[in-house]
């Protein structure tokens, strides 16, 4: 597993929280209880399976939602 965060775009409402939470928790190899959107800090934090997923499909499926990647960073667990 790693540990991913990704910073977007301000954030402008809370609906905006729930539909980048969405759009990650829906992509195969996130671990969906990890998942944390931080509304006043524009970033979203989660753990996934490297050998599933790249954290470039979690960017596509927020960006697929209508937020800008701004930039992602990865760590080992």
């Amino acid at each position: 597993m790693k540990k991913a965060t990704i910073q977007l775009e301000t954030l402008t409402c809370p609906s905006c929280v729930l539909k980048v939470e969405n759009a990650v928790k829906a992509v195969e190899g996130v671990e969906k209880e990890s998942v944390n959107v931080m509304f006043n800090a524009s970033k979203v934090k989660f753990d996934f399976d490297e050998a599933k997923l790249s954290v470039e499909a979690v960017e596509k499926a927020i960006t697929s939602v209508g937020y800008e990647v701004k930039k992602s960073s990865v760590k080992a667990r």
